[in-house]
């Protein structure tokens, strides 16, 4: 109980710094997509590993109260949700930075069948589903650039020990 607790003293700073970050980068005005958040949602269980994700998405459900709450949101958390458990399997950097790729991929994917699944904007037929996909590429582009980016800035932080891996994520020999 005394490690649990140290630990904790350890990472709670470190971890409301990005959770500060978390409402940051997403109240302030960016570019549609530009966000870390599918980067936060691989690296927030890496660092600190993954009795932090439920603090992880009470800070992104906070954020949301704040920017306010769309009908999207089942989609748009599952897909973080499926990102944040798929990290489970990274353990390095190569596959964290292919996780990385993949997890912007299946947010795009994710979150723009829930576009066409509950609006009426776009035909409720294949037709319709490509459609909506098409359209949304500009927004994939700004999405996975994103997510590289943050990426590669949590890679950098974890090299030179700003930040620890998880005793989660370590091989074991």
């Amino acid at each position: 109980m005394e490690f649990k607790k140290s630990l904790l003293e350890k990472k709670l700073p470190s971890f409301l710094v990005l959770c500060f970050l978390l409402f940051f980068f997403r109240y302030i005005p960016h570019p549609p997509n530009f966000s870390p958040v599918i980067a936060f949602a691989i690296y927030v269980p890496t660092i600190f590993g993954f009795w932090f994700v439920p603090f992880f998405i009470l800070g992104y459900a906070i954020t949301d109260f704040f920017i306010g709450f769309h009908s999207l949101l089942i989609w748009t958390w599952g897909s973080l949700a499926f990102i944040t458990i798929l990290s489970k399997f990274s353990n390095g950097t190569v596959s964290r930075i292919v996780l990385s790729l993949f997890g912007a991929l299946g947010f795009f994917m994710i979150s723009n069948f829930g576009v066409w699944f509950g609006s009426s904007f776009y035909e409720p037929n294949v037709q319709g589903l490509i459609k909506c996909y098409i359209m949304a590429i500009p927004f994939f582009t700004n999405t996975l650039i994103s997510t590289l980016l943050f990426s590669l800035l949590f890679e950098i932080l974890l090299k030179y020990r700003i930040f620890f891996i998880s005793s989660q994520f370590r091989k074991v020999n």
